[in-house]
C-alpha cells in the first residue's frame, strides 16, 4: 500500500547540539536557570514564603516587543523580589481547538512558510536573551521534540488544560528537569491533571530524539516537582476560596504536594482582561485563607491591552506593535499598578 498519502515533503531538521552550538548559553542566563528553578522548587516545598508570578504574553509573535516586554518586567521583578518571584511567560507554542496559528516555533514569519528551524532559532535565541537579563523564563511544552532545543533555558513549564490527559505529555514531562504545572481540564474537572501528577512521577519512556537529532527512546527516573494548575471550565470558574480548599484537599488525599497556583485567564476571566485583574485581585484578597494551598498566579499580559485578529499570513507592518495575537491580555500600565498592589498586600 502506498505511504505518506497526504505528506507534501519532509526537511530535515537542525540537531539540538548543532542549535546550541550556534546559540549557546551566557554564563548569567545558565545562573539565571539553575536559580530559578531551585528558588521555583524551594516555593513548591513552602520552603521559600514568596509568591510565584509568571506574567506575559499568551504567545509570543514579536521578538522585539518581547524583549522590551523583559525589559520592564525585569526591571520591576528586583524591586519585588523580596515577596515576589517573577518569571516571564514565554509560549511559543499554541494548542489549537481546530485550526489557527500554532506559534512562533511553528510558524515564526506569520505566513504559512511554516519555517520551524527559523522558529527554533529564534525562540532559543529571544531566551538566552531574556535569561541573560537575570529574568527567568517559563514555556508550555506541546511537541516532545521541542524540550530538546529549548529546555535549558526554561525555569519551570506547564502542560495546557487540552493535554494534561495526553499520555505522551505525561511521559515528556517525566523527564524535564523543571517543575511542571498541570492545568485542570477544559471541562474544569481536575482529576486528570491530578492523575498527571502522579503519573510524570515515575519513570516512563516515550518517542523522542537524542542531542544529535537522531531518533531514540527516551527513559526517564520521573519528575516529583509537578503542581495544580486551576484554570477555570465550562462548568464555571474555580478561584474561589473553597474550590482551592478543595483542591488541595483532593491533592492531599494523593499524598501528593498540595501547591496550587491559580491561572487568572481563559476560564477564569473569559478572556476579558478586565476580569483577569479582577480574579487576580480576589486571589490576592483571599490569600489568608487559601495560602496553606496557593503557590503562585499565572496571568497574560503585554504593553498593549487587549487582543488584535491575526489572520496568515498576516501583513506584519498592520499588526499593533506589543499587542496579543491571541488570548486578549492585560496592558503594561495595569500589569505595573496590579504587581505594586500584590508587593503591598504580601508585605
Amino acid at each position: 500500500m502506498p505511504s505518506d498519502l497526504h505528506v507534501v515533503n519532509t526537511k530535515p531538521l537542525i540537531s539540538p547540539r548543532r542549535l546550541e552550538q550556534d546559540i549557546p548559553l551566557t554564563a548569567e542566563a545558565r545562573t539565571t536557570v539553575e536559580q530559578a528553578r531551585q528558588t521555583i522548587g524551594n516555593i513548591l516545598r513552602k520552603q521559600d514564603n514568596r509568591l510565584l508570578v509568571v506574567i506575559g504574553p499568551c504567545s509570543i509573535h514579536d521578538v522585539e516587543a518581547a524583549k522590551e516586554w523583559a525589559a520592564r518586567l525585569a526591571n520591576i521583578s528586583a524591586q519585588l523580589q523580596d515577596r515576589m518571584y517573577v518569571v516571564m511567560r514565554t509560549f511559543f507554542e499554541k494548542p489549537r481547538t481546530t485550526v489557527g496559528w500554532q506559534g512562533l516555533i511553528c510558524d515564526p514569519d506569520i505566513n504559512g512558510s511554516n519555517n520551524g528551524e527559523e522558529g527554533l532559532r529564534r525562540a532559543r535565541q529571544l531566551l538566552v536573551d531574556i535569561n541573560s537579563l537575570g529574568l527567568p523564563t517559563a514555556m508550555e511544552v506541546i511537541d516532545p521534540i521541542v524540550p530538546q532545543y529549548l529546555a535549558e533555558l526554561l525555569a519551570v513549564t506547564t502542560v495546557g488544560a487540552r493535554t494534561s490527559e495526553s499520555s505522551t505529555q505525561r511521559r515528556l514531562a517525566s523527564g524535564l528537569s523543571m517543575p511542571v504545572g498541570f492545568k485542570n481540564g477544559t471541562d474544569g474537572d481536575l482529576q486528570g491533571a491530578i492523575n498527571a501528577i502522579v503519573a510524570a512521577q515515575y519513570p516512563q519512556s516515550f518517542f523522542g530524539i537524542d542531542p544529535d537529532g537522531r531518533s531514540a527512546v527516551v527513559h526517564t527516573t520521573g519528575n516529583h516537582e509537578g503542581f495544580l494548575i486551576m484554570r477555570g471550565g465550562r462548568t464555571g470558574t474555580n478561584f474561589d476560596a473553597d474550590s482551592i480548599n478543595a483542591a488541595g484537599a483532593a491533592l492531599e488525599a494523593k499524598n501528593l504536594r498540595a501547591a496550587i497556583m491559580v491561572d487568572c485567564n481563559h476560564a477564569q476571566s473569559g478572556g476579558d482582561p478586565d476580569q483577569e485583574e479582577a480574579v487576580w485581585k480576589t486571589v490576592i484578597d483571599q490569600l489568608d485563607t487559601t495560602s496553606k494551598y496557593v503557590v503562585g498566579l499565572l496571568i497574560e499580559s503585554f504593553l498593549e491591552k487587549g487582543r488584535q485578529a491575526l489572520e496568515v499570513p498576516a501583513d506584519m507592518s498592520r499588526l499593533r506593535y506589543g499587542q496579543s495575537v491571541t488570548d486578549a491580555c492585560m496592558g503594561w500600565e495595569d500589569t505595573e499598578r496590579m504587581l505594586n498592589f500584590t508587593y503591598s498586600q504580601l508585605g
